[in-house]
């Protein structure tokens, strides 16, 4: 038990299937209750799916674990129910700060620019994340949410997975359609299935300490993140400060690879080095209780491929980081994010099974870009010989003193989406465009007017949506409303200018502060087509029924 927090601990029922003489057939089933299986189940039954997710213990994660979440990330929160609620308990932040000694040699703002819904990142322990999915699954009546049910085997053929399932009521066995695999680091499916994850594993160790600072003392509007190489308090080495929900401060502190781990959590160890964090920041006279406290190494590794017939892995049993960079849960729930929707229309007979093939390759893209980031990062903190760790305290030293330098700082570089440029399902631009929202980028957020939801996002809706800007004439709704009753699903969204007439019969926003044109690009007669996971698939400076129609197929694996 927490100081701050007390676990939930959720119904076992008897799985159905305890003793039946038959195998169950079901199309999807999810291993794993953390963030990215619940993500994967809530996006799922919002598109119409039957869900079985299981998991082999019946409450959410011990300890804080992934704590901050990007921006992107909550877009996705906010698609699958639970955004607002992260925001409102999260801490806030944009700013983050970094320092050699005490001086202070980079800082960074994650969103300089406004006009954004949600900000830079948010703070938030898992297990609250975690408690948040889990309410809004048991909202969703299409997911069979099966606490203590223990994966031991799996058998995988053309058609699926055949699932050997332990409970304290006896064993059963499932066929599953299809099988995404969510169960984490160690992953027992990978390693049954006797599937490689290959990588690098730093000779480094790192102390976590959550900390719960006497909140009537502390100036609790301080929430930008700090780190320190070779702080005055920790000589040598490296640490972290950031705060999250209920006044508990996450402190990480470099300990080097001889530490001895279990020595290190002890509090004896941990205590004072706490207290002379809070001394060396003015803070001698704040008090704190230990709430946490764990010791980990880094591990830049992913599999070399995240889908096996009809079995898809997702989130850290797939590729796992370096926890500097917050780039573990973030980029495992856009994994799901990505996935889903595929898997949805592959089911649904509206697409090919090779669609899921983009699924491993835009995906393994996107870890191979937060692996080269995250191994980058960890490069710089822990150099492993003194000419490197020359080179960094010169570059730590020169940004000091030249803005040039504070560029080749890296304390850990935030994640942020990434753009799928090469992904088989774009079309590429044959007209001149301006500014990042290429082919393969996720949408930018902006504010529409003209309706009860003030941003853009929410109104993308589940399926793939034609963004066209300017008042289109009669001929031009006609093509509009043509498109939207097609084969595969496709919502037709008019953004006109400020006072612009709405448009007879398609829905419509308006660009109130012209903020939507602008990240866009875009002029009256602009078209963009949206993917269902608010990436853009492809883009016009005139609306082209057939080029939609081809793009729309490309996007949908045909």
């Amino acid at each position: 038990m927490l100081n701050t927090y007390n676990w939930p601990h959720y119904a076992v029922r008897p799985a159905p299937e305890v003793g039946a003489a038959t195998v169950r057939r079901v199309p999807l089933v999810i291993v794993g209750a953390g963030p990215v299986g619940l993500s994967s189940a809530i996006d799922a039954a919002q598109r119409g799916l039957p869900v079985v997710l299981i998991d082999d213990d019946d409450t959410v994660s011990v300890g804080s674990r992934g704590v901050c979440y990007a921006k992107r990330t909550l877009e996705i929160l906010d698609r699958l129910g639970i955004g607002q609620r992260v925001v409102d308990k999260g801490v806030t932040w944009n700013v983050g700060r970094t320092f050699h000694g005490d001086d202070e040699v980079f800082s960074f703002n994650l969103l300089p620019d406004p006009g954004h819904h949600r900000p830079g990142m948010v703070n938030l322990q898992q297990y609250y994340l975690e408690e948040y999915l889990v309410d809004r699954a048991q909202q969703l009546g299409s997911i069979d949410l099966r606490w203590k049910n223990k994966l031991t085997s799996v058998q995988s053929d053309d058609n699926g997975a055949t699932l050997h399932i332990e409970t304290a009521e006896g064993p059963y066995t499932l066929h599953a359609d299809w099988l995404i695999v969510a169960d984490g680091a160690r992953s027992p499916v990978r390693r049954q299935m006797g599937l490689d994850i290959e990588g690098q594993i730093f000779q480094d160790r790192f102390l976590i300490a959550d900390v719960v600072l006497d909140g009537e003392l502390f100036p609790l509007d301080r929430t930008e993140r700090r780190f320190w190489f070779d702080p005055t308090f920790f000589a040598g080495q490296s640490a972290l400060m950031h705060r999250q929900a209920d006044n508990v401060w996450r402190v990480d502190f470099q300990l080097g690879w001889d530490a001895d781990p279990e020595a290190e959590k002890t509090p004896e160890r941990v205590c004072p080095r706490i207290r002379k964090a809070l001394d060396q920041q003015g803070f001698a006279h704040i008090g704190f209780e230990l709430e946490w406290v764990s010791v980990y190494t880094f591990q830049c590794r992913r599999m070399t491929d995240f889908r096996h017939g009809r079995l898809l892995f997702v989130g850290d049993c797939a590729h796992q980081v370096s926890p500097f960079g917050a780039r573990g849960a973030n980029s495992g729930i856009q994994d799901a994010d990505n996935l889903v929707w595929k898997l949805a229309l592959v089911i649904g007979g509206q697409a090919p099974e090779s669609l899921l093939d983009s699924y491993a390759s835009e995906r393994g893209a996107a870890a191979d870009e937060n692996l080269l980031n995250s191994t980058r990062s960890t490069d710089f903190m822990t150099p492993k010989s003194r000419v490197a760790k020359a080179l960094r305290d010169a570059v730590l030293s020169l940004a000091a003193e030249v803005p040039a330098g504070r560029a080749l700082v890296n304390s850990g570089r935030l994640s942020v989406p990434t753009v799928l440029k090469d992904s088989p399902l774009n079309t590429p631009d044959t007209e001149p465009f301006d500014g990042w929202m290429l082919p393969g980028s996720p949408v930018d957020d902006a504010p529409v007017g003209g309706t009860t939801a003030p941003w853009l996002l929410p109104h993308l809706g589940e399926g793939f949506t034609l963004l066209c800007f300017g008042a289109p004439d009669a001929a031009r709704c006609a093509v509009l409303q043509t498109l939207a009753t097609g084969p595969l699903p496709l919502h037709a969204l008019v953004v006109r200018p400020p006072g612009g007439a709405p448009p007879e019969g398609l829905a419509g926003l308006e660009d109130t502060e012209g903020l939507v044109s602008k990240r866009f690009d875009a002029r009256a007669g602009t078209t963009y087509l949206i993917r269902p996971d608010q990436h853009v698939a492809a883009r016009w400076r005139t609306l082209d029924a057939e080029a939609v129609t081809r793009a729309l197929q490309r996007a949908a694996g045909h």
